[in-house]
């Protein structure tokens, strides 16, 4: 089928697959399947009859829409087709057009690499207009604050406001290169403001929170594009600006920031220190991050093996969840907050470093895995359920669970290289590491995931910000 339609080129029909992803994401209203790719590796196996397993439900239901029937006929045994001086040929059923495919024209507006970004439409006019839109409403946002003068009056501030929340709700569900330019634009409008205009006691207030709230958004960009001393120097800045604001919650938060850093930076010890600044900063606060900040206590403990210290931690996570209000950060949403499935992936990632109960990490580890499967668009992040999976992962190959190890970390191979952030590739490495070696019945598995691994990582987000 694939011949039949001259797709046997693996960017051909990459560029097919993400075209018909975006299409059903708009169908469907589902917004995972934007931006889902599929490996050159992944697209041998399916071209080559190579397929052990069946491929992540939600490249299923790509693969149906694209061809119209099931991917078990899809990826089953080839039938040979009747030979014409046999006699007549049995009936093979039409292959139904489905409408999810890219026009000619539709192709030409493709960013590139062939990669839809969050703000791409299959529609070529649309695409130019919300470009052009977007363009303007940046330019006017930056009027605004320069036009009130020396003074930041309420429309600039409300603009800013409006604009942070919308990167804090994107930031856990596209990819950096689509946020990054926005998210310095908008640091610098705040420390210009903040650095040359007249400010009433809560303006500057309010203005130094978005300030700090940006800066820590760029602190996480730093850690993902493997940058840990460029991260911290943002964080840095960040929990200045949080001072400056006098604001608890924004304290802690930065150092659950600072905690993440250092904890995927292999500095567990750090990474506990600074929970536990996170924890004396809280203070009184009642909000998710109070939550967070148990939850990195717990991860950076069990990779120092302190099996009740991690245990403890855990348990204070639940306690905090139990009583948590949202607080104003966690009404900015996205990245600000800490969401149950999020909580999920913490705790069984904590489970599974720890090593103590590999039938557990396993069970919090699929828990974790379903959670983000069923979760809302606001709890949902790419980059947490590529992290609960290769722990489902890790948790199987514990086990011996080899064959469940490269069905679990399959989803995170097939992601695009803009989603190849610095803690999915480490999570990904983590798999690597773990991967046994010298038994002939698990040899070959062992071997290929080994490959595919190398090639995952040999290619990260970062080289697309150059």
């Amino acid at each position: 089928m694939t011949l039949e339609r001259h797709w046997q080129v693996y960017e051909t029909f990459r560029l097919r697959f993400e075209g018909a992803a975006a299409r059903l994401a708009e169908v469907e209203t589902d917004p995972r399947l934007v931006g889902l790719s599929v490996s050159k590796r992944q697209f041998e196996r399916w071209y080559g009859g190579a397929v052990k397993t069946r491929p992540y439900p939600d490249q299923c239901r790509v693969l149906e829409a694209m061809f119209g029937i099931g991917v078990d006929q899809l990826l089953g045994p080839a039938v040979a087709r009747p030979d014409a001086r046999a006699g007549p040929p049995s009936v093979v059923p039409p292959v139904r057009p489905v409408p999810v495919f890219l026009t000619t024209e539709q192709a030409q507006v493709l960013p590139a690499g062939g990669r839809f970004s969050s703000e791409t439409r299959l529609d070529a006019g649309t695409t130019e207009l919300e470009r052009q839109v977007a363009m303007a409403a940046r330019r006017a946002l930056r009027f605004t604050a320069m036009a009130e003068g020396s003074s930041v009056g309420p429309e600039a501030l409300g603009q800013i406001q409006d604009e942070v929340r919308r990167l804090t709700v994107a930031y856990p569900k596209l990819a950096l290169p689509t946020l990054l330019g926005d998210l310095v634009e908008v640091q610098d409008l705040t420390f210009r403001l903040l650095e040359h205009g007249h400010l009433r006691p809560l303006q500057a207030r309010e203005l130094y929170l978005l300030a700090g709230i940006t800066s820590g958004m760029l602190a996480k960009a730093s850690h993902d594009l493997g940058n840990p001393s460029a991260a911290m120097m943002q964080a840095r800045t960040a929990f200045v600006c949080a001072d400056n604001a006098d604001h608890h919650a924004m304290r802690a938060w930065v150092r659950s920031l600072q905690s993440l850093i250092s904890y995927w930076a292999g500095r567990p010890a750090e990474a506990a220190d600074y929970a536990d600044l996170g924890q004396a900063a809280a203070g009184n606060v009642r909000g998710t991050t109070s939550v967070w900040l148990a939850c990195l206590s717990a991860r950076a403990h069990a990779l120092l093996g302190d099996g009740e210290a991690t245990r403890t931690a855990i348990q204070r996570a639940e306690d905090a969840r139990a009583v948590a209000q949202s607080d104003d950060l966690d009404g900015f949403g996205g990245i600000m907050t800490f969401p149950v499935p999020r909580q999920l992936y913490y705790v069984a990632e904590a489970t599974v470093h720890l090593g103590e109960d590999p039938v557990l990490a396993e069970s919090q580890a699929e828990a974790a895995v379903a959670a983000y499967r069923t979760a809302t668009e606001d709890e949902w992040a790419f980059g947490d359920e590529a992290g609960a999976q290769t722990d489902l992962a890790l948790a199987r190959l514990a086990r011996g669970e080899v064959d469940g190890a490269a069905e679990a970390v399959r989803p995170v191979l097939d992601l695009p290289v803009e989603q190849r952030n610095f803690g999915i590739t480490s999570s990904a490495q983590r798999v690597y590491a773990a991967l046994p070696s010298g038994s002939r019945r698990v040899g070959g598995v062992a071997v290929d995931l080994r490959e595919e691994i190398e090639a995952f990582t040999a290619t990260p987000t970062s080289v697309l910000i150059r």
